[in-house]
């Protein structure tokens, strides 16, 4: 096996967060939606409910572009978990029914995907130019 430079494991590491943290989302509104049905969240306003069950597909979307190394799952991700702590953090002050380790712990990872997102954006986009000179020295 070919040991990879410091930096690349790095990147790695930071796509395999992202993965997982997403991977997490879904299974969380998965879950959710598998036990309550359509009564899922029907203590919530309507919009938030709807945005939640948004998050079953979002979220896995967002895995699978990170996955492929895709710079619009960087995007995707980085829109999805700053909308989510915002509903997350306005129901948790206004509303109620969330826990305090659930918004934390949601914001800890948004502040992950804040402070890595760039980085996996180079990367992805240095990947995307290498499979591009790649295809052209095989033409």
């Amino acid at each position: 096996m070919i040991a990879l430079p410091a930096s690349a494991r790095a990147f790695r590491v930071f796509q395999a967060m992202w993965v997982i943290g997403f991977l997490v989302g879904t299974t969380t509104h998965t879950a959710d939606l598998i036990i309550g049905g359509v009564n899922a969240y029907s203590g919530f306003p309507l919009g938030v409910r709807l945005f939640w069950v948004a998050l079953t597909i979002l979220d896995p979307a967002t895995a699978v572009l990170i996955i492929c190394r895709r710079r619009s799952g960087v995007v995707l991700g980085s829109a999805v978990i700053i909308a989510d702590i915002a509903v997350n953090w306005t129901v948790f002050a206004v509303v109620g029914g969330l826990s305090y380790f659930g918004v934390i712990s949601q914001s800890l990872f948004a502040l992950l995907i804040v402070v890595t997102a760039r980085t996996l954006w180079k990367w992805f986009g240095q990947s995307s130019s290498r499979r591009g000179a790649d295809m052209n020295k095989v033409a």
